[in-house]
């Protein structure tokens, strides 16, 4: 960034290429290191993240450290039951590559975050959000794209585990029964770094053309 302007900072072309490397190697990881996080970097992923848009300026995120070795083994053991039931809805080869993906890493990644949507926070006074309520936990989604790519420019990654039961999770973390599972979240160290996703790599899905997703009316 090289200073304001009238219409705001100018980030010059250098800027504009590494910020595209940060978007392409935003993956999803599943493999990581065991060893923690320097100290504070957390604190200040979490810090830039929170700067993410919310609608109403409500900030409806809801940020559980997840640390406990009980709630931690009861979160993969929630996972691996959903895991294994939803093996049971493919067949074939389909069915072959679904059970040796690695889609959770769990059991090695220092840092699990539970993020949730507080579906009526006071904070915003209802502002935009009432003929589109959902906008709340789209919010809480940005967020955590926010927070992806700062874990991602300090070298961290991030996986988001999805094969799991939101209701189990906010038992297992007694939080107040109105909030909303946005996302469980791995973070750590990559084991190994890829450019190509690895549902790509294993053979489940390639990514497609943008064009097929633009509509014109």
């Amino acid at each position: 960034m090289t200073g304001p302007s009238e219409h705001g900072p100018e980030f010059p072309p250098a800027f504009r290429v590494v910020f595209a490397d940060l978007m392409r190697w935003r993956r999803d990881v599943r493999r990581f290191r065991k060893d923690s996080l320097p100290e504070g970097l957390l604190d200040e992923i979490l810090a830039l993240a929170d700067l993410a848009p919310s609608v109403g300026n409500s900030q409806p995120w809801r940020i559980v450290k997840v640390e406990s070795a009980a709630c931690q083994a009861a979160i993969t053991g929630l996972f691996e039951t959903e895991n294994a039931l939803a093996l049971t809805a493919y067949e074939g080869e389909k069915a072959a590559i679904y059970a040796k993906l690695k889609l959770a890493g769990l059991r090695e990644a220092p840092v699990h975050l539970a993020v949730f949507c507080d579906p009526d926070p006071e904070q915003g006074h209802g502002l935009g959000r009432a003929t589109m309520p959902q906008t709340l936990a789209f919010s809480a989604v940005g967020m955590i794209q926010c927070l992806w790519l700062a874990a991602r420019m300090h070298g961290v990654g991030l996986g988001w585990v999805s094969i799991i039961e939101p209701e189990a999770v906010k038992g297992v973390l007694s939080v107040p029964a109105a909030w909303e599972l946005i996302g469980y979240l791995c973070l750590g160290f990559p084991e190994e770094d890829h450019l190509v996703p690895e549902l790509e790599r294993e053979g489940w899905q390639a990514r497609t053309p943008l064009e097929g997703r633009i509509l014109t009316r």
